[in-house]
């Protein structure tokens, strides 16, 4: 095997884990995401971990971000919180960085 053919195996390598990396960060922020609006929709128990999973699962619907705000947003203006949309927008971001720091701690 060339050096070419070695590069190129470790940024194929690089690629997979920084996409698993991501998948990961993203599901864990949508899981901390269900868990902070729960608390704004006056959930507990077991209640709180039911609409974290749900977050998770709404974004499988359809690529980016906008399905997961949809769902949440939906939800907290039904329950009629103050929550705008920006708030929750800033909040997906802070979130991310602290699912990032979850994951590479190997914090579950």
């Amino acid at each position: 095997m060339s050096t070419f053919d070695d590069r190129e195996s470790a940024y194929e390598n690089k690629f997979v884990h920084d996409e698993e990396l991501r998948f990961k960060a993203t599901a864990r922020r949508n899981k901390l995401l269900g868990i902070w609006a729960s608390e704004k929709l006056g959930f507990s128990g077991e209640k709180v971990d039911e609409y974290a999973k749900a977050v998770v699962v709404s974004d499988f619907e359809e690529p980016g971000d906008e399905d997961v705000i949809r769902k949440v947003m939906a939800d907290l203006n039904a329950a009629n919180t103050n929550v705008s949309e920006t708030e929750l927008r800033e909040k997906l971001v802070a979130l991310m960085g602290e699912a990032i720091q979850q994951i590479e701690s190997g914090s579950k």
